[in-house]
């Protein structure tokens, strides 16, 4: 991270007077279950202690990593299964068992921690996107229902008065929309991309779509594979191929699906790759694609964007703002998925003009550029409290 960087944030926690930072989030970057919401609080958390800042993040449970441990600079307490962390979070917190702090960074990453409630001094919340059809893709119907009048109804009101801080300006507006949040309480600062990624000497020399993400419901990979035959069959590109990166509770239902397909040559799933396998892969693709049906950013539509990628994408929140429609990518209703994906992968020219659009865009976002943001609405939070 360069020296003005750093200088920067230093200078504005220490006229803010923070030192000593919190972080309470569901989930760790070490998790299997990881994906770009931990990406995001990992990335902030190591340039604010690169800075100089007492990091302590409180999470979760994660297999075969240690309860309390250091991570590129902050600290890590990982403690509790996915639901009882939460009040047992909170708890540790009021004991003071995590120390001492002097201001408090709540994620809620579809249950809140209600930091409203309990936490004094200094705060801030990060909510990347609002949950909604998520909660039925993920939990049985009771438990759905009840996720989903948390989130809409029972939550909202204690958080009015709170600094929220979200990823994208589409995610801002359904924030307004649909949890009713004032909207002068609401910051938007996009993540950043990571200087690994950049454009390739070549293509690979046939048609390669990549899809990253974690195998869950909510990223509709099992749409993404129809498209991909469609694609192949009717959209005239018959030698596609389709590569998906990531793991997840999905993985056995997606892997039957390739197989019932006949697919198994053409679409492959590596698993979790290195960052140097991930970066080589975006280089080789003609497109990155998503079908997720809600994501704050896209955060793999932007890292493929940096090397050039152009990307198709289901049009959603967060999908809008990480690819600019027709510029750097496509946005499509789910059903238009494959025949975007066709018919961009047939018309070289624009896509290499796309291709040069997408660098261009993935260039603005610096992840020294977030951690700043991040904790300049932290630092006036704190100046308002202390006036």
């Amino acid at each position: 991270m360069p020296d003005d960087h750093l200088a920067k944030i230093g200078d504005i926690a220490a006229a803010a007077g923070l030192k000593r930072i919190h972080v309470l989030a569901w989930r760790d970057l070490a998790d299997v279950e990881a994906g770009g919401s931990e990406l995001h609080v990992a990335s902030i958390m190591e340039m604010w202690a690169q800075a100089g800042l007492e990091v302590t993040m409180r999470t979760s449970h994660a297999p075969g990593m240690p309860s309390d441990s250091r991570r590129d600079g902050y600290r890590v307490v990982r403690r509790a299964g996915r639901y009882l962390v939460f009040p047992r979070g909170v708890a540790a917190e009021l004991a003071g068992r995590h120390g001492r702090r002097d201001a408090l960074v709540e994620i809620w990453n579809g249950v809140p921690w209600f930091s409203p409630l309990w936490a004094r001094g200094p705060r801030v919340v990060w909510l990347h996107h609002v949950h909604g059809p998520m909660w039925q893709m993920v939990l049985p119907p009771r438990l759905a229902r009840f996720g989903e009048l948390l989130e809409r109804r029972v939550a909202p009101p204690f958080y009015r008065r709170s600094e929220v801080i979200t990823l994208s300006e589409s995610s801002r507006r359904e924030l307004v929309e649909k949890l009713h949040f004032p909207d002068h309480r609401l910051h938007v600062v996009p993540p950043g991309v990571g200087p690994r990624f950049v454009p390739g000497s070549s293509r690979a020399t046939r048609p390669v779509v990549v899809a990253v993400g974690r195998l869950m419901p909510v990223k509709r990979f099992g749409h993404l594979i129809d498209a991909m035959v469609r694609v192949r069959t009717d959209g005239g590109v018959a030698d596609a191929e389709l590569v998906i990166v990531g793991e997840g509770a999905e993985r056995d239902a997606l892997q039957a699906q390739i197989d019932a397909n006949d697919a198994a040559e053409w679409i492959t799933m590596p698993g979790r790759i290195s960052d140097d396998e991930l970066v080589a892969l975006y280089q080789r693709a003609w497109l990155v694609a998503s079908a997720s049906i809600a994501e704050g950013w896209g955060m793999t539509l932007t890292e493929a964007a940096a090397c050039g990628t152009p990307a198709v994408a289901t049009d959603i929140s967060g999908h809008r703002d990480a690819v600019l429609d027709g510029r750097t990518g496509v946005l499509v209703p789910p059903a238009e998925l494959g025949a975007a994906i066709a018919a961009l992968l047939r018309d070289h020219d624009r896509r290499r003009e796309m291709s040069r659009r997408a660098r261009e865009h993935a260039a603005t976002l610096t992840w020294e550029a977030t951690a700043v943001a991040t904790l300049t609405v932290l630092a006036a939070d704190a100046e308002r409290r202390r006036h």
